[in-house]
Parts: C-alpha cells; structure tokens; sequence
C-alpha cells in the first residue's frame, strides 16, 4: 500500500517537471520523469494532486476574504466608537460656558444603551412631543405652516427651530409677530430657553436681538402694516419665522420677507416656517397658500417653486396640556365658531366672518348655459398692485334671482389690459355686457392719459361710476344672500367663481364699524359684487329682452340708397 504523502509531497513544485509541466513519483516517492503516455495509476494520482491543490488555494483565498471582512468590520466600529465619542463629548460640553448643543432623537438612538443612560443624567432643555411637534422640527420642506388647534406647541417649536445652527457664524433667522406687544411673550421665553442652551449667549434689547457666541444671530420684529417690511430692506435671514401667520392680512408681508432669504454659507440651508390657528383676517390667503393645494404632512410645490407643507396641529399631541382635560374643557366652552377653529383645528370656517348666513349648498350652484333672453350685468373693481376683479351677473327671468355666472381676478393689469381681456371673455355672451367700475378708476391723479374707465369705455365696454356706499353695499348683499319663501335666495354663484365664494367665506367684519367689512382682508371680489348690486339691475321681461337683442344683431344699413 502506499505510503501517506507529508505536505512536502503534494506540494506540485517539489515535483521534477517536464517541458509539458507534468510530473509522476516512483514506488519509493522520488520524483520520476514522466514518459509516454500515464498509466491508470498514475494518471490518477495526478488528479488528486491537482484538487489537492486546488482546495489549498480555495481555503487560502477565503481566508484571506475573510481577513478583509473582519478589518471593514473593525473600521466601521472604529468610525462608530469616535462618533459616539463626538456626540458624547459635545453634548457633555453644555456644561461648560462656551456652547450648547442640538440633538436631535436619532442621534442618540443610536448610541450604545451605557451612553445613552449618560446621556439621560444630563441637563436636556427641551424634548419635542411626538407627532407634529417632531415633524415640525425635523421637516427638510423650505415653506412649512405648523397650524390648526390651539395648544399644540407651535410657539414653543417657533422658538426652538432657529438654535438649530445657531453654532453656525453666518446664520441669521428673524421670528415675527404682527405687533410687539405680542412679541413680548415670545421674547420673554426665550431668555429662559436661549443662555441655557447657548451659555454666553446676549440679548440687546434696544435691537431686540440675540447675539450667540459663534456670531450667530437670532432678530425679534413685527409687521404691524405692510409698509413694515421695508424695515428688513437689504438684509439676509438664513431663517424666518412668523408666529401667528392668520393675524397678516394679506400675502404681501410674507411674499417679501421670502426675498430676504439667502445666505453666504453654501452649507447653511435656508427655511421659512410659520405657525396659526384658523381664524383672523389673513385665514383665507394661508388656507389657500398651505392648506388647499395638498393633504396634510405631504410635500408639494407652489406656484412659485418652492417645497411646501402644512402639518396640522392637534391638542392631544402636547400632553402638557392635554393629559389633565382642563384646557379641552376651556376650548369646549367657546362659541361654536372658536370651538370648530381652536379645538378642532377647523379652516373652513371664519371667526368674525360678515356673511356668517353665507352657505356653500344653499348659494354656490353647478355651471349651467346661460339662456340668451336673460338681463346680463357686470361690476368691476379695479386695481394693479392688487387684484383686479370683474364679475358678470345674469338675472333669472323666471323670479329675478341674480347669478354671478363668471369672474377674472387678476393683478399687473393695466386699463387696456384689462378691456382686451375682458373683451375676450365676452366673446361667449351675445353682446357686450353694460356695467359699473370702481370710481377710482376715473380718477385722473398723476396722469395725463386716459383714465382706466376710458380705456375700457373706448374698447366698447358700456360702464357707469359704481355706487360706492358701503354700509348700504353690505346690508344689500345681506338682503340679496336671504332665503326667500320659495326656499332660494336672491343671489347665486356658479362654482367656478372661486375668489368670490372664498371672500364671502371669509371676509370679517371691521374692528371698529361693525356695519363695513375689513378693508385689509381680501376684497377685491366682494367689492365688484357690491357695485353690481348696488347699480340695481332690473329684471327686463322676456318680451323686452328678445326684442332688444334681435335689434343689436339685426343689420342695419347707413344708408338705404346704397346700401351701407
């Protein structure tokens, strides 16, 4: 029997080799020149030295995989152990007069149990809730609205969102109220909030500014009227916030600040956040910039490009407040129209509206063919900075309910802008429609031109200054918004006339005069109405109505000798 082979043996290169590299062993082991062709033994014994080989160089190699593996493993523990050492070492230093510390929870979730439970010992400032508060916090969109019921912690988070780099020398975020007597409060709380966090950290109180130790910046202001935000002309925010967006009137405020927005540092992202409850003057324009467009916690995109958000607010999410039921109870006893708005975070409706009998089932209709007999009228409010509006009306013939059949709201226009546009729009009605414009219109201060009123009159548009009396618009409009005996009211309004159905939602009263709306909400298309009721179109009767059509599209010749 042969003999067991040492390691010697079988390794392939002891062997002596031929030109061909083939190799045999004689009967005592020696090495033997092999010669002709190999016998069955022989032949035999190569092979097993071959997968002898083959194993060796098999095992060699997984070996070698394996060493690669355990030195990747051990850089990433390695990489791990110095970030935990970071995370630990920076939040360790708050305790120290130079600086604070932002965590947020998915840092030190991941941190070994033991650091964690140091972590736990230490001094934290502030944990947000779970639910919108952390998303609040932690959204990546650049336009977020934190809005709905009351008591969900928006203020508290409008404070803390700006720390976020505040370890930063470039950033500069500015938080806003409408006034400063409403400021107050914020600032008040952040000087309990910001020296903890930020050790070194300064309050100027004449600047109403927060100046942190790595030259960063946190600014205090308000924008009591639009003209305020001229005050932050030329300047750059990394961050701005408004708490309490409903209390702006309109967009403009919030339009330009988003200007203010940039920054120096390529790596310091830049954000505008705001929080509301539903309800104010300005409810209408935030509903429809955050609330409108998409279902809440989803991203999407404005008209102007920029990633939006709306994550609604909710009082059972802050269970400071909510735990013990005493503040639900509170917001339970309000009015019904507070209580849908503060405890369930309710838009759709307004607090203070002027048309509170304004209902969607009972006064908006579906779009329908308008018959050709019926009176037709129009009332335009025009502006340029602001929306122009211009409203068409018909009148049914049948008990005089007045339709607003069609609208255009628009900005930028001027006057022969507005006359082609409209022009354009009343290709579908039989002849032009006759109507009343906004006395301003016909103003001729600061030019020398013609006016926009005879812009639009030189374009074939039949108008007449509007009654502007306004106490006496409203109680028309409140009249013509009554339920009559047969169960319809004296004014209806198709579906697509969204601007005006939003304003009569919305629109408030005035402060001060309970009998006139507020002339700082959104009033352009309420105002068109109200010259187009108060020109009292009158139902003409059927008769009347086809026989003065038939005369304006019946051809009649200049002159009957030739013709023309």
């Amino acid at each position: 029997m042969r003999e067991k082979l040492n390691d010697w043996d079988i390794n392939p290169n002891n062997y002596l080799k031929d030109e061909n590299n083939n190799f045999i062993l004689k009967k005592d082991g020696t090495p033997k020149k092999k010669t002709g062709r190999p016998t069955g033994s022989t032949f035999k014994n190569k092979l097993s030295d071959k997968q002898a080989y083959e194993s060796a160089r098999k095992s060699l190699k997984q070996k070698k995989d394996g060493i690669e593996k355990l030195e990747k493993a051990l850089e990433t523990k390695r990489q791990n152990f110095n970030r935990h050492k970071k995370i630990l070492s920076e939040i360790e230093s708050t305790k120290s007069t130079k600086h604070g510390k932002i965590t947020t929870e998915k840092e030190i979730s991941s941190l070994p149990p033991t650091i964690q439970d140091r972590i736990k010992d230490s001094k934290i400032l502030f944990h947000p809730n779970e639910g919108p508060q952390t998303s609040f916090l932690a959204a990546s969109e650049k336009d977020v609205l934190y809005g709905g019921a009351a008591g969900g912690g928006k203020s508290y988070a409008m404070l803390i969102d700006p720390l976020r780099n505040c370890g930063v020398k470039a950033h500069r975020a500015l938080i806003l109220r409408r006034s400063m007597p409403e400021l107050r409060e914020l600032i008040d709380k952040s000087r309990e909030i910001y020296p903890q966090a930020f050790p070194g950290a300064k309050f100027r109180e004449v600047e109403k500014v927060w100046n942190f130790p790595s030259g960063a910046k946190i600014e205090f202001g308000f924008l009591e009227k639009d003209a305020d935000v001229y005050r932050y002309q030329g300047q750059s925010y990394s961050w701005i916030g408004f708490d309490e967006i409903t209390h702006l009137p309109t967009e403009f405020g919030w339009n330009y600040l988003a200007s203010r927005l940039r920054t120096t540092d390529p790596n310091l992202k830049t954000y505008l956040r705001c929080t509301a409850n539903p309800g104010g003057v300005g409810s209408s324009w935030v509903k429809r910039r955050y609330v409108e467009p998409s279902q809440a916690d989803k991203t999407f995109v404005g008209s102007d490009g920029l990633t939006r958000k709306f994550i609604p607010a909710r009082l059972a999410d802050n269970p400071y407040l909510a735990t013990d039921g005493v503040y639900e109870k509170m917001l339970k006893s309000l009015p019904p129209t507070q209580r849908k708005q503060l405890l369930e975070g309710n838009w759709d409706v307004s607090e203070g509206a002027a048309f509170a009998e304004f209902d969607i089932d009972l006064h908006v209709i579906d779009q329908f063919q308008i018959p050709l007999h019926w009176t037709r009228v129009k009332g335009i409010d025009y502006g340029y900075a602001s929306e122009s509006c211009c409203l068409w009306g018909a009148i049914d013939s049948n008990d005089g309910t007045l339709i607003i059949y069609r609208e255009l709201y628009q900005k930028g226009l001027t006057g022969e802008d507005l006359a082609s546009i409209i022009s354009n729009m009343e290709l579908e009605d039989p002849m032009s429609v006759p109507g009343v414009l906004d006395t301003s219109a016909w103003s001729r201060t600061g030019t020398t031109g013609p006016t926009v009123g005879e812009t639009l009159q030189k374009a074939g548009h039949k108008l007449r200054r509007a009654d502007k009396n306004r106490v006496q618009g409203k109680i028309q409009i409140h009249e013509y918004l009554k339920e009559s005996a047969s169960g319809r009211p004296r004014l209806q309004i198709v579906k697509s006339c969204k601007n005006l159905i939003r304003e009569l939602q919305s629109i408030p009263l005035a402060k001060h005069n309970s009998e006139d709306v507020d002339t700082n909400a959104s009033d352009h298309a309420y105002d068109a109405l109200r010259y187009m009721i108060m020109s009292r179109p009158r139902l003409n009767s059927s008769i009347d109505e086809l026989r003065r059509i038939k005369e304006r599209l019946t051809f009649k010749p200049a002159d009957s000798t030739f013709g023309y």
